[in-house]
């Protein structure tokens, strides 16, 4: 394993997997009401496709993988491909982000497949509002599969909430003291502005959030339990639980960025907010040996740009969110 670096000298030993661009639900942040044309499943990364790319990957350096969507468990058998990537040397942590509608069904299956924590998303405690912002979930479900997630032992289990104005932002502070009744992992996280969901005039910027949080009392710096990702986490006095923040537009984290992310129909993006992409589905599928995928694998590494220019107002039009896996 000789390990993996950009031209910014990031290391970069985290790989993003999107398995499908099926979702069940149509979030207003992410998906238009009638949802996204599909691709058709002859063009979706078979698990066995999936499987040889991260264990290429992992030779090369790559230690973390979190499968997406999509929803991910809107595929049949995740389970069986959690299990396979459990089987590779050299991961050594395999999470899961998830909308939750389905987690309580798979949770036990996924956690004995090898599966090591989970993240879902929870916008709204308002069981109407939920439902608004979702366009059919009902939150009983939600909660009920991180209780789920949570008695299996897929933790930490971390509650993103994407903070929206005029939306939910008025729910900031419910969401914060949720960490001082137990062991919630609640992160906060900015509305980035994608494939028309009206991101500039919604932002919530993460030092508003933050201001607001602190009435409750001093926020403490703390570090996270597990994960390879770019939030900031803080502990309210006494409380077992942890407030992240996640500011993706107006204090970006590119200069620490360590990731890649594999499109459910084999795109390799070396940043979520460029639509530069290097294929890997049709070498796979013209038989490329590993050392071939593993030399583009290298290439999307070597093509990382230095940051994303959303604070400068630039958003992406390409592939919606729920195409890339986020």
């Amino acid at each position: 394993m000789t390990g993996l670096s950009d031209s910014f000298h990031r290391p970069i030993n985290y790989l993003r997997i999107s398995v499908t661009d099926r979702c069940n639900l149509r979030c207003v942040y992410c998906m238009p009401p009638e949802g996204i044309a599909l691709m058709p499943r002859s063009q979706i990364l078979t698990y066995e496709e999936i499987y040889a790319v991260a264990r290429a990957a992992a030779e090369l350096g790559i230690t973390k993988v979190r499968l997406t969507g999509g929803e991910p468990l809107a595929r049949v058998g995740l389970a069986d491909l959690v299990r396979m990537l459990s089987g590779i040397s050299g991961i050594d942590d395999i999470s899961l982000t998830t909308n939750g509608t389905l987690l309580a069904q798979n949770a036990a299956q996924l956690k004995a497949a090898g599966l090591r924590r989970v993240n879902v998303s929870l916008d709204s405690l308002r069981p109407e509002r939920f439902h608004r912002i979702t366009r059919g979930a009902r939150l009983g479900e939600v909660r009920a599969g991180i209780e789920a997630a949570r008695a299996v032992g897929l933790n930490p289990v971390k509650v993103n909430m994407v903070v929206m104005r005029g939306i939910n932002d008025d729910e900031v502070i419910d969401l914060a003291n949720l960490t001082r009744e137990g062991e919630w992992h609640v992160r906060f996280i900015e509305l980035m502005p994608f494939g028309g969901n009206h991101g500039s005039e919604r932002l919530v910027p993460v030092s508003e959030i933050e201001g607001r949080i602190r009435s409750l009392g001093e926020l403490e710096p703390c570090l996270p339990s597990k994960g390879n990702g770019p939030a900031r986490y803080f502990r309210l006095p006494e409380a077992p639980g942890t407030i992240g923040f996640i500011s993706p537009v107006t204090e970006h984290f590119c200069i620490h960025c360590n990731r890649l992310r594999l499109t459910a129909d084999g795109k390799l993006r070396p940043c979520l907010l460029s639509d530069a992409e290097i294929d890997l589905r049709g070498p796979l599928r013209q038989g490329a040996s590993r050392e071939e995928i593993q030399r583009l694998i290298e290439q999307a590494v070597a093509s990382k740009p230095g940051g994303h220019h959303l604070g400068e107002g630039a958003a992406s039009e390409g592939r919606p969110m729920a195409q890339i896996g986020g």
